[in-house]
């Protein structure tokens, strides 16, 4: 039976390693730099949230979200970061209980994320449950 909470800050190792595992199956680990205890502070941040799946006491997925404000529609939407089950999870249906769990916490507002345009198994899922893909280039600058 798969189980899912919201984390708190003393799981933030567990989403260490969930973030950790996510990144090197998209080949970025390199681009994880956040640390176990920026993770504590993160957490506590009301505008944040992660839901852990777990199995057996096992953290096998997770979602994380950012509460936001739309400038052009006046309203607070979720703006998912990450979805992510673990390899041997998939298809096992982690992904959609994690993706109601959001919705439930949405409560009725919009929820909006990104999908990689290679991430062709993600896009047939998010079909799958009933979203909408729009395609979009997304701009990246680091001014320093």
């Amino acid at each position: 039976m798969i189980s899912i909470r919201r984390a708190t800050p003393d799981d933030a190792s567990t989403v260490h390693g969930l973030i950790r595992e996510l990144a090197e199956h998209q080949d970025q680990a390199s681009a994880i730099t956040v640390s176990v205890p920026g993770l504590e502070r993160m957490l506590t941040r009301s505008e944040i949230a992660y839901l852990i799946a777990e199995r057996d006491g096992k953290a096998i997925g997770y979602a994380s979200w950012l509460e936001r404000i739309s400038f052009w529609s006046g309203e607070d939407y979720l703006a998912l970061d990450d979805l992510y089950v673990s390899g041997a999870e998939r298809g096992c249906g982690v992904g959609e209980q994690l993706m109601r769990a959001v919705a439930e916490a949405a409560k009725g507002k919009l929820i909006r994320w990104e999908v990689a345009e290679t991430n062709e198994a993600a896009q047939r899922f998010y079909t799958r449950i009933g979203a909408t893909l729009i395609s979009k280039k997304i701009g990246r600058w680091h001014p320093r």
